[in-house]
């Protein structure tokens, strides 16, 4: 039995390479996303051994709003009355205090600040050493003066006398560049961040907002003296209030962190792998399914022959088990290559300079062949069961595929949708999870799969009638209804990938509409001032900004926020701090549930209703605050609002934002009076805002603009990257098709002789091709619609007010399928077209 599978599969060869790239496609993903993520962890581990290595012993103030005891260096501090008594500890040589902080932003010489995702540092200069080297001029000495790396240098084109302007804790600030520093080997960054220094005193006053005060204490212990000894011996200097941690934990945290920063590429990835696996196993279950049909009469001789059941499924799972191995390792082996490709890419725009480090976890490698083993014997076990059952006088029958009823499979395939949409449901309530919710998709999914021939036939013959003008229309409109069980399997691999995209496109196109509602219903302002985070930081503007708004020309009021993390009612979460409380309720129509929302006094909070339900809080409650500088603080609640997208969840006064790490607006809203220019207002705005150029003003229309634009960058992304399942879909139609032409080879032959054209017989299988491809689009698109349509109702109370339909995306689709049906119909319809006659009749 196996030399014959073995020959069997052989003369399969260029079917089931189709069912073979499909897996090999999907394990690509898998691998890939693990190669990718470990070889860019590996590289950054060793980049920053290399920074931490003439370190022995640091020291770092844990944060306030942290329970678990770990360090925040932007926010807490070492005060600088503490550093003389850990360097006169025992066993410590030297002690270097210094100022490191995030949030450094250097404006470019067009007045812009350059978008990035790496950390952008402001620190103490300390001079040059095992690490930092000077390229040109020299440290700074005066307040006025600055030093910046080279990748600063280089990308924004500063030299050294220039006049540089940079944003902190403080509004804009102008320093002469004095030097231009690199680190050792070369380099002109490290991992892509950027790096400005300044002087001790301004770095503090900069960065910290205080003096005397110091980010972390980096140790060198005496000769003998272990990490591990000088760890103890200072964390009895320093007290429980600080982190104290050796070279090696200090690198093993960072590398933990580094990893977490990762762990979104590794589920993007794998989500996507996950979807081109499922959209894959349609492929394979077409492709084993029509093999076992064709292989009908061999299977029965098998049998007839004395083969048993178990050694027909044996067979079947054979096969499969080839198949899967030869796309595991194929898939493996190119996952290597793409994870290695864009890590290159990655280092690449972050301009990270990484000493990059292939690196192939042994999740990767099981990962890859439990992926594409276990889905192709997952895929082929239904058709090997079906073998099995093939009676030994089936092989003296011409034909043996006779149409089954379908109201098992139609039976299950609802019980499975209703099961997934309970799931679905559940997943998307408060208390669900999204385990839950994936399960859900997933069920769904199958459901609709199994369902989907008991439909097929009907709808396919309507879209059929569109090319039924002819008779090669009319014939491929009938072979398309002619099996519906396969046309529905093959329609199913696009249908899942349309389902995602209209899914998507339905959640982004009603979120639009939310914004445009909400904008255009509740907030009462005619002028936005915000800008998009790129950052850890916030955009933020001058906070004497507000007070020149309001005294402009036409302005009747302006509220403008400030944001910073706090710890509210012993809860990590935000605080939000408003310029003019009764101002702020006309602009964003905050309405009260109780208490007041228009007053709020210092140490006074306001909190939406769903937060002081959840809490079980009501007006006149006092909980403690606890923000990033100061010490922690009762408030009194004295009003609860409506729910408001506009709102935080808990809103203080302006006098809260003198606690918060950057003491600065990062958003306002304007209210022009009746009968002023709005333009002529944003024009006066825009200057004040010069000195600002991470935030602008806006109208509302403009505004709109920019924040859906966001969305239809993440629908551009899911378009991307699900155009892989689409082209596993094309092959499956293509597979179905070839596979078909084979199967209906003496029919073709007969069509010829009686005479069907080339170019008619070409027609006929197009025609086939579109018709599976529109049903499979038609079908993912009301799917998808559903999908969008729950998870819009599910999150109405978080924002999504309106529902829209995605009319654009959905023609777009559904055209698109008609261009799918003809690429996949060309290898097809060119062999059918190409079938000689005689051959063809006498073929069986």
């Amino acid at each position: 039995m196996f030399r014959a599978t073995l020959k069997s599969l052989l003369s399969r060869k260029v079917r089931l390479t189709l069912s073979a790239f499909a897996v090999v496609l999907g394990v690509m993903f898998v691998a890939g996303s693990f190669v990718l993520t470990s070889s860019l962890a590996k590289s950054f581990d060793a980049l920053f051994a290399g920074i931490n290595n003439s370190v022995d012993v640091q020291v770092q103030a844990k944060s306030k709003l942290d329970n678990n005891g770990g360090s925040d260096t932007a926010t807490s501090t070492i005060p600088a009355s503490l550093v003389p008594k850990i360097e006169a500890a025992p066993g410590v040589a030297k002690a270097s205090a210094s100022v490191f902080v995030n949030g450094a932003r250097v404006i470019g010489k067009d007045g812009k600040v350059a978008a990035s995702g790496a950390p952008r540092f402001g620190s103490s200069w300390g001079g040059e050493d095992d690490l930092i080297k000077l390229r040109e001029g020299r440290g700074p000495t005066a307040p006025n003066e600055v030093a910046v790396d080279a990748s600063i240098a280089k990308s924004m084109d500063y030299q050294i006398g220039d006049t540089i302007g940079i944003l902190t804790l403080q509004p804009k600030k102008e320093f002469t560049l004095v030097g231009i520093f690199g680190y050792s080997g070369d380099r002109d960054t490290l991992g892509g961040s950027q790096v400005v220094a300044w002087t001790l005193p301004v770095a503090q006053e900069l960065m910290l907002g205080e003096k005397n005060a110091f980010t972390d204490v980096q140790l060198q212990a005496d000769p003998g003296v272990s990490q591990q000894e000088l760890k103890k011996t200072i964390e009895g200097v320093v007290g429980s209030g600080y982190t104290v941690q050796t070279r090696d934990e200090v690198n093993e945290q960072t590398s933990k962190d580094i990893r977490e920063g990762f762990k979104f590429i590794n589920y993007i990835f794998l989500g996507f792998a996950g979807v081109a696996l499922f959209v894959g196993i349609f492929l394979i279950l077409n492709t084993f399914s029509m093999l076992v049909a064709q292989r009908t009469r061999e299977l029965a001789l098998f049998r007839a022959m004395g083969a048993a059941r178990g050694q027909v499924i044996r067979s079947v799972l054979f096969e499969a088990l080839l198949i899967g191995l030869l796309g595991a390792v194929l898939g493996l082996l190119a996952g290597i290559g793409i994870g290695w490709l864009l890590g290159k890419v990655f280092n690449a725009f972050l301009k990270a300079e990484l000493d990059l480090q292939l690196t192939v976890p042994v999740s990767a490698i099981v990962g890859s062949f439990v992926v594409g083993v276990g889905i192709t014997l997952i895929a082929a076990l239904f058709p090997a069961i079906r073998a099995s059952r093939i009676p030994p006088i089936a092989a003296m029958r011409d034909a043996a595929t006779p149409d089954k009823p379908l109201t098992k499979i139609t039976s299950i395939g609802g019980a499975i949708f209703v099961v997934g949409g309970a799931l679905m449901a559940w997943g998307l309530t408060d208390n669900g999870s999204l385990w839950a919710l994936l399960a859900g998709v997933l069920l769904v999914f199958i459901g609709v799969a199994l369902l989907t021939p008991i439909i097929s036939r009907p709808i396919v013959a309507v879209l059929g009638r569109i090319f039924a003008w002819s008779v090669p229309g009319q014939l491929g409109r009938r072979n398309s209804a002619r099996n519906p069980r396969r046309t529905a399997i093959t329609a199913g691999a696009l249908m899942v990938s349309i389902a995602l995209v209209t899914g998507v496109s339905t959640i982004v196109s009603s979120a639009s509409k939310s914004i445009e509602s909400l904008v255009g219903d509740q907030l009462n302002a005619e002028l936005i001032i915000s800008g998009q985070q790129t950052s850890a930081q916030p955009p933020v503007f001058d906070v004497a900004t507000l007070d020149k708004i309001e005294q402009t020309d036409g302005v009747e009021a302006v509220s403008g926020y400030y944001v910073g993390p706090a710890r509210i009612n012993d809860r990590n979460t935000f605080l939000m701090a408003m310029s003019d409380p009764a101002a702020n309720q006309r602009l964003i129509g905050l309405k009260a549930k109780s208490g007041e929302v228009d007053r709020v006094g210092p140490n006074e909070l306001i909190v939406d209703e769903d937060t002081a339900k959840e809490q079980r809080l009501s007006v006149g409650d006092e909980v403690p605050v606890q923000q990033i500088r100061g010490t922690a603080e009762d408030y009194k609640i004295v009003g609860i609002f409506e729910k408001n997208p506009a709102a935080g969840t808990f809103m203080a006064g302006e006098d809260a934002a003198k606690n918060f790490q950057i003491a600065q607006p990062s958003q306002a809203f304007v209210k022009v009076e009746d009968g002023a220019s709005v333009k002529d207002v944003e024009a006066t705005i825009k200057t004040l805002l010069v000195d600002s150029p991470e935030v602008n003003v806006q109208n509302q229309s403009a505004f709109i603009n920019d924040v859906t634009r966001q969305y239809d960058m993440i629908l551009t992304f899911v378009q991307i990257l699900l155009t892989l399942a689409i082209l596993i879909a094309v092959l499956g139609i293509i597979n179905t098709l070839a596979l078909s032409v084979v199967e209906r080879t003496r029919e073709l032959g007969l069509l010829r002789a009686i005479g069907l054209r080339r170019s008619q017989t070409t027609r006929m299988i197009t025609v086939e091709s579109i018709v599976i491809s529109m049903f499979g689009a038609l079908l993912g698109i009301v799917v998808g619609l559903g999908l969008g349509a729950a998870v819009v109702q599910a999150l109405k109370s978080q924002g999504l007010s309106q529902f829209a339909l995605p009319w654009g995306q959905m023609g777009t689709y559904l055209v698109a399928s008609v261009l799918v049906g003809v690429i996949a119909a060309l290898l097809p319809a060119l062999r059918a077209a190409r079938l000689n006659v005689l051959a063809a009749i006498s073929y069986e």
